[in-house]
């Protein structure tokens, strides 16, 4: 597998990397309600967690959506029409849900040129080791930001793209942020081109709040494993048995949200930014929204950045859609 490391093409971005967590990390412990971004999760070691977190029995969104995706894996080549495309994976973790997809074109005589775009290099080799060689599948993995990593292949490549954004990852952006992100990747893809999001569809709250409360204790370690990172990262002095986590679904909002909250009345010094935070009991920073949407909420988000929705996959127990869009 080839690998492009967009965030080393000059000294500036790998300096701009460092500086844009501490920032972050600084701007969002000021806050009176406190929140670090949950972009920040996906190191080495929480996108390892987040794997496992997937493969659990208490996580419904990956089963249902692997229903899915095996479920229309041959239909999807037949719905596109073509020889040859380049499929683009927006944060693939280990490739297991991408393959799928990938083994369906191949099948289907395709030649296909996977881009996998992940800001975690560990992530890229641990997918490539899932992919078995074939003589019509060309991988350029991409390290970087999604919207980097789009705008490199679009340079790179004039052919029809499918982008995959599954896991209903879409559903950490709020509406607002959605419909920014959405037409940000309408404007940097190819023209006929597609892109195939899933959405976690509302449901009953006990199936939700299972989910993000995972029995094994995984999720609780994924969200405490922020702190470990600011600790290595920034030299702060975090006590990971002073938080815990608690995750709930805001019915007003419609989504999940994940927080950690301080158990005692502390100081937490960060030495990167010569700064000391306060944190009364029970003091919460928000980590995490996980929108759940309806078919009306879709249509909107569709519209509203300027993709013509193709078609709309459900599985057995209407609990996910993986919905095809278009750019015209």
């Amino acid at each position: 597998m080839k690998i492009t490391n967009l965030s080393l093409t000059n000294k500036k971005d790998k300096l701009n990397t460092k500086n844009s967590f501490s920032e972050d990390v600084g701007y969002g412990l000021s806050l009176k309600n406190k929140a670090i971004s949950s972009k920040y999760f996906y190191d080495d070691i929480g996108s390892k967690l987040f794997q496992k977190i997937t493969k659990h029995s208490d996580y419904y969104p990956t089963r249902t959506e692997t229903e899915i995706l095996n479920t229309i894996k041959d239909k999807l080549p037949k719905l596109i029409k073509l020889n040859e495309i380049d499929i683009i994976e927006l944060g693939p973790g280990d490739g297991t849900k991408g393959k799928i997809i990938i083994d369906g074109f191949l099948k289907n005589n395709y030649k296909v040129n996977y881009y996998p775009i992940d800001i975690s290099k560990k992530a890229l080799q641990l997918l490539s080791k899932n992919l078995p060689p074939n003589k019509n599948l060309f991988i350029h993995g991409i390290i970087g930001e999604y919207l980097e990593g789009l705008k490199f292949i679009k340079k790179e490549s004039t052919n029809i793209q499918l982008v995959l954004f599954l896991g209903s990852s879409i559903g950490n952006f709020n509406t607002k942020q959605s419909k920014k992100f959405l037409t940000n990747v309408y404007k940097n893809i190819n023209n006929h081109s597609y892109l195939f999001t899933g959405f976690d569809l509302k449901k009953n709250l006990s199936i939700l709040n299972k989910a993000y409360n995972d029995s094994s204790g995984l999720t609780k370690k994924f969200n405490l494993n922020l702190l470990t990172r600011i600790n290595k990262s920034l030299k702060s002095d975090f006590n990971l048995k002073n938080f815990i986590h608690f995750g709930t679904y805001n019915p007003v909002l419609g989504a999940m949200e994940s927080y950690l909250i301080s158990l005692v009345k502390q100081n937490i010094h960060i030495k990167e930014l010569n700064k000391n935070f306060k944190f009364e009991v029970f003091e919460a920073i928000h980590l995490e929204y996980s929108f759940k949407y309806s078919k009306d909420n879709i249509a909107d988000l569709s519209a509203s950045s300027g993709f013509t929705i193709v078609k709309n996959y459900t599985d057995s127990k209407k609990y996910f859609i993986d919905s095809v869009w278009r750019k015209n």
